[in-house]
């Protein structure tokens, strides 16, 4: 068996990262988040060495528009099962996805082929916001991104993980001295808004374990943060070295790696 994921962008111009697990000769793919434009997201599988029809199933966290993207035009078109929360679809208006639409909820476990996914609610200023952990019982990987504090229920989902995608999203001081208007500030830097490095680092101190593998920085503002003030957050709180620590590229994403 094998579980392993690739980044194929993160930030706020689109989010999407790519589960695979292997159990002998099977292979199974859930795309997380899906917000990219249609084109863009078939040009970054390709570099993977895959295509859209090699996607058997995408989850959906939210209905911000980075992370559904070209959700529904793919799903149609290749005939993809989608799992979101019933809150995330019909904040997108209720769309008809021709039977491939499933409900997820926090807490109910549902299973793609060998993973096996767990939905957790996350604070954050959606509908109703999900965030997983998937695991092919031998593995685990956690993906949170997109919340504005880390609660113990979500904390409780991490436990365990061998990987880690994590938002980092911005630095305070960066954020209190940009142009941004002061509403989008207090969003973004507020309960229900995105996490910063800070806390991000907070997050890993609680679920850190020695066999915590792989942690990518996630989800980082352009304008508001910098790949080396998180490097220096997610090193700190896992006692590792800068070098170590990897961060998801708005555009490039990240190359495969073993959960």
């Amino acid at each position: 068996r094998m579980l392993r994921f690739r980044n194929l962008g993160s930030g706020s111009s689109g989010n999407a990262t790519l589960v695979e697990a292997r159990s002998g000769s099977a292979v199974t793919r859930i795309l997380v988040g899906c917000g990219l434009g249609i084109r863009i997201l078939e040009r970054r599988l390709a570099i993977a060495g895959l295509c859209t029809g090699d996607i058997d199933a995408l989850f959906i966290t939210h209905e911000h528009s980075d992370h559904v993207g070209c959700a529904h035009t793919l799903a149609l078109r290749e005939r993809i099962p989608v799992w979101m929360s019933h809150g995330t679809w019909s904040a997108q208006g209720g769309r008809d996805y021709e039977g491939l639409l499933n409900t997820a909820e926090h807490g109910a476990a549902f299973e793609v082929g060998p993973l096996q996914v767990h939905p957790f609610a996350v604070p954050h200023d959606a509908r109703e916001p999900l965030q997983l952990s998937c695991t092919d019982g031998n593995r685990r990987l956690g993906v949170l991104t997109d919340l504005g504090h880390a609660p113990a229920e979500v904390l409780k989902h991490l436990s365990g993980c061998h990987a880690l995608l994590l938002e980092c999203n911005h630095d305070p001081d960066l954020l209190e001295a940009s142009a941004y208007p002061f509403f989008l500030k207090r969003r973004v830097g507020g309960a229900h808004g995105h996490l910063a490095n800070a806390q991000a680092a907070q997050v890993l101190q609680a679920v850190r374990h020695d066999g915590l593998n792989h942690v990518v920085a996630a989800h980082l503002s352009r304008k508001n943060n910098r790949p080396d003030l998180a490097r220096s957050a997610v090193a700190g709180a896992l006692n590792r070295t800068e070098d170590e620590v990897l961060v998801a590229d708005p555009i490039h994403g990240t190359d495969w790696l073993s959960a």
